[in-house]
Formats: structure tokens, C-alpha cells, sequence
């Protein structure tokens, strides 16, 4: 039993502790995060008996010596050593932050980003009320901010009427063309569209462009590790054709 492990069942002679709860919930990835709490917990710990249950009443009725399962136990092993000897034949490439920036010059064409822009919006439905609010917000009657979550249809409304950074294609036409058009800092509108009468701010532009090694070295490293290990896997596959003959019919 793990040091500090808490007892939270027995089940005949066997002990499901707080580590076993704590395994099985690492176990499930991403996915563990919602048995993260007391209830979720209980959840956990009521399986990991019921699991214990059902092992405990296969090894009673001899279920190992079922013909059925001798063939699911025999595929299953097989799986586990394929991906065993896959790991195995792949476990020792690396990269290094040198290969990684060699990698990263060479290939500048893979790292490309396209145009963005920032923009908010306050969405009315009336021409009228987005004349009159872009004109109080020129004369600094009222902020951009507090028009938009005062007026705007938009639930971006309560962010102040920011819709954060985007690329071309994502917003609807008309929309899109104006954005993409404006200098920071511009307010334009009303720009319609079938949503109805938007007043625009630009936030925010980025050209197109590479993105700088030092903001996507992980993912580079990540994309040369892949590459390394597909070769590797692919040298592997070709000597064991040499060593084990395959013919195709």
C-alpha cells in the first residue's frame, strides 16, 4: 500500500485505498477532472468495488480457463507487445534545441500566420440608435465600453463588445470586409449586416507573417520529434522486412 494511502473499502481480503482512487482518476486524462470532487470521488470509489466484485466472482467461476477468454487475452497481449516494440523502436529519439532551430529556419513556410485583427462591436437592430451612439461616443459622451453593454444584442456585449482576435473568413461578409479594412484605434458603422446595424472598433491588427521561434518552440520541437519517430519506425519496418519476408496476394 502506498505511504499516507487512506483504506476506503474492502472487498474479501483486498484494500481500494485513496491512491486507487487517485490512480483510476489519472487514468482517465482530461476527461478525470470532473470525478475531481467528493461526489465524484464516491463515483470512483463505487466502481473500483463493483470492478473488484466482478474480478473476485470471474476467478470463483474459473472464467480464465474459458476458451473465449484464453483468445480475447491472447489478442489483447498481442496488441500491448506491437505497441511495446513500437515504443521500444522509436524510445530513443530525441531533439535537441539546436535541431529544433535548424528545423524551424528551414521550414519557415510551415510556420506561417495569417492576417488577424481585434475588433469589438455594439449590434443594434435600429440605424437610427447606431447613429446616435456612434455620434456619443465621438463626442465622449459615453465610452465605447458602456454603450456596448448597455445596447448591444451581442453577448459580447458584457465583455464591453470585444469579440477578441480573429482571421479573415470567420465573421459574416460584410463585417469581415470592414475590419480588415480599418487602422487601429478607427470606429466605423453603422456596418449592416443580417444581424442588424454594428458600430466596429478596431483593437488590434496583426499581419500576416512568421511567427517567432521563441513563441512556438515547443511546437516545433514537437513536429521534429513526430517526423524523427516516423522515420525511425519506418527504418525499423524496412530491416525487419529483410530479417521476416512479406509477400502481399
Amino acid at each position: 500500500m502506498t505511504p499516507n494511502a487512506q483504506i476506503l473499502a474492502t472487498v474479501g481480503n483486498k484494500t481500494i485505498t485513496t491512491a486507487d482512487v487517485d490512480a483510476f482518476i489519472a487514468g482517465l486524462g482530461q476527461r478525470g477532472a470532473q470525478f475531481a470532487t467528493p461526489d465524484g470521488r464516491k463515483k470512483v470509489l463505487e466502481q473500483l468495488v463493483n470492478n473488484q466484485l466482478f474480478l473476485m466472482d470471474a476467478s470463483r467461476n474459473l472464467y480464465e480457463a474459458d476458451p473465449v477468454f484464453k483468445a480475447e487475452l491472447a489478442r489483447a497481449k498481442e496488441s500491448i507487445l506491437i505497441s511495446f516494440a513500437i515504443d521500444k523502436a522509436v524510445s530513443s529519439v530525441t531533439v535537441t534545441d539546436a535541431e529544433a532551430q535548424k528545423y524551424y529556419e528551414e521550414n519557415q513556410n510551415k510556420f506561417k500566420s495569417e492576417a488577424q485583427v481585434g475588433a469589438s462591436h455594439i449590434l443594434v437592430e435600429d440605424e437610427a440608435l447606431a447613429n446616435s451612439l456612434l455620434a456619443d461616443i465621438k463626442n465622449g459622451k459615453v465610452t465605447f465600453e458602456d454603450a456596448a453593454r448597455e445596447h448591444s444584442k451581442c453577448p459580447s456585449g458584457q465583455q464591453g463588445g470585444s469579440l477578441g482576435m480573429f482571421g479573415r473568413g470567420q465573421m459574416v461578409p460584410e463585417f469581415d470586409q470592414a475590419c480588415f479594412e480599418m487602422e487601429v484605434g478607427e470606429l466605423r458603422g453603422p456596418v449592416k449586416t443580417d444581424f442588424g446595424y454594428h458600430i466596429i472598433r478596431l483593437d488590434k491588427k496583426e499581419e500576416a507573417g512568421v511567427i517567432p521561434f521563441a513563441e512556438i518552440a515547443r511546437e516545433v520541437k514537437g513536429m521534429l520529434l513526430q517526423e524523427k519517430q516516423k522515420n525511425a519506425y519506418d527504418r525499423k519496418v524496412n530491416q525487419m522486412k529483410i530479417l521476416y519476408p512479406v509477400q502481399l496476394f
